[in-house]
């Protein structure tokens, strides 16, 4: 039985709105006037047109404009308030997801939880199978921070200048250490992205990670293969020294095996199914307690008490300062405080998709979607084009999960397709590939930080690109596809 947090009513219930009064071209002029005030905001105001928060208040914009729309085509306002303020309610619990997911993270560091997920993935590196173990960690370590970023500012640099030293060519260490971290990031209930994608499409968290793996694990896998045989068949001369890297981590916090109980026994209660805002808040009360008992000086270190130290990493910024620059960055985390950002963001597609909801927008432009789209398949496909699309002309893959995540989610309803078939599009199709548009962000940002180009790295990120075919090769194979169960007669 599919259990939808977010929304208690049902995906059956929720009405969609027809407009006769408004025609398709109306209905797209809000969306071509979103998409050109982001394309002017990426290209030519650096993503800081309107500061810091530029694609929270376009997105509010771009609700103003559908809600004029929606008045010379007859929608009350009163109808449209009532419209957002349905869809606000809908991801409360998401936002309380991530709150949650902004405490574990800092109450994970503070324990010495991720530094050792850190201390012991650097240890099993090895010449011979270099490029699988680079995979490896990189997932490891971005699964428990949640972030791609974090994991390729800190150990994937590490990674990368280490095999460059033995002599494999960069793009190739690129694109493995780019496939692991994108691989934790996608499949990380920390993450901001694996929380957005049920949110747009109307599943709960961890249906949504469960409904992922279906499509993840067999790229993954590939995507192992494919560097185990390209490690057999490259030369390494010299070593892998890390043990800078793991003596500075050794001195700073009290790594012992005993805090991985923590991690463990949050998968436990994930696997018996147990609601996540329990299973979450299990882990920042566990993790809180491990660090009052394990790392008591870093916490005096932090604040006058210990307690102090918790709370300031459970809702604002903690840092916690080495003697090694590259692993200052990974010992810092934003708290609850972090996940602002994020929640903005939804919150202003609430309201931007709430509108084009109200004045029957959504449904004129799934209605076309769906008049194109004449399958199961084409609207699978659809999605996976839309998401691409967006990544490449919005440059941003928040907006990349947001926008198609709401326009086509009533389409994935009128098909009978369970919401986690969409938010599982949304992340195999969105998420992973904005990596591989150079002047995205997330291209952007990983090609400065790891010093190689977009061009030299992309090939080599396998799973990047080869999650947008797997999951639309097990749409045309229907492997996998959950339909809804209607409870009528």
């Amino acid at each position: 039985m599919h259990n939808n947090s977010l929304n208690p009513n049902g995906p059956e219930n929720e009405n969609i709105v027809e407009n006769k009064e408004l025609n398709i071209w109306e209905a797209l002029i809000p969306v071509a006037l979103l998409m050109s005030m982001l394309a002017y905001n990426i290209f030519f105001a650096n993503g800081e047109w309107l500061g810091e928060y530029s694609n929270q208040f376009i997105l509010l914009i771009g609700g103003f404009f559908a809600a004029i729309m929606g008045l010379f085509n007859k929608t009350k306002l009163s109808t449209m308030g009532a419209e957002i303020l349905e869809n606000l309610k809908s991801v409360l619990i998401p936002i309380m997801i991530l709150f949650l997911v902004g405490a574990l993270a800092g109450t994970w560091l503070v324990s010495g939880i991720i530094p050792a997920m850190v201390y012991y993935g650097l240890k099993v590196l090895s010449p011979e199978i270099f490029l699988p173990a680079s995979v490896i960690i990189s997932a490891i370590i971005s699964i428990a921070t949640g972030s791609s970023w974090t994991t390729s500012a800190t150990v994937d640099i590490a990674l990368v200048g280490i095999g460059t030293a033995l002599g494999i060519p960069s793009g190739m260490i690129a694109g493995a250490v780019i496939s692991g971290a994108y691989f934790g990031d996608k499949m990380s209930p920390l993450s901001d992205t694996t929380n957005l994608a049920p949110a747009m499409a109307g599943t709960d968290l961890f249906t949504h990670i469960k409904y992922m793996a279906y499509t993840t694990v067999p790229t993954i896998s590939i995507t192992l293969i494919v560097f185990i045989l390209l490690n057999l068949n490259i030369t390494t001369t010299g070593n892998t020294d890390v043990s800078s890297l793991l003596a500075t981590i050794d001195n700073t916090f009290n790594i012992n095996l005993y805090l991985f109980i923590v991690p463990v026994v949050v998968i436990a209660l994930i696997l018996l199914k147990t609601k996540p805002l329990i299973a979450l808040g299990t882990g920042v009360a566990l993790a809180g307690g491990f660090a009052i008992f394990f790392q008591t000086e870093i916490l005096e270190n932090l604040s006058d008490s210990n307690l102090t130290s918790v709370f300031n990493a459970i809702f604002t910024d903690t840092a916690i300062v080495t003697d090694n620059d590259k692993l200052n960055d990974l010992f810092s985390s934003g708290g609850m405080k972090g996940m602002l950002w994020t929640i903005y963001l939804i919150c202003s597609a609430m309201v931007f998709g709430g509108i084009m909801d109200a004045i029957g927008a959504l449904a004129k432009i799934t209605k076309a979607l769906l008049s194109i789209a004449t399958s199961v398949f084409g609207l699978f496909a659809s999605t996976v084009i839309s998401c691409l699309g967006l990544n490449t002309i919005a440059s941003d893959q928040y907006l990349a999960l947001v926008i198609p995540g709401k326009m086509f989610k009533k389409a994935y309803q009128d098909r009978g397709l369970a919401p986690e078939n969409l938010s599982r599009t949304l992340e195999d199709s969105g998420t992973v590939t904005s990596v591989l548009i150079p002047w995205n962000t997330c291209g952007a940002y990983q090609s400065g930080v790891l010093g190689v180009s977009v061009f030299d790295y992309a090939i080599y990120a396998i799973f990047n690109w080869l999650s947008p075919f797997t999951t639309l090769l097990f749409a045309a194979l229907n492997i996998k596809i959950r339909r809804i169960i209607s409870s009528k007669a």
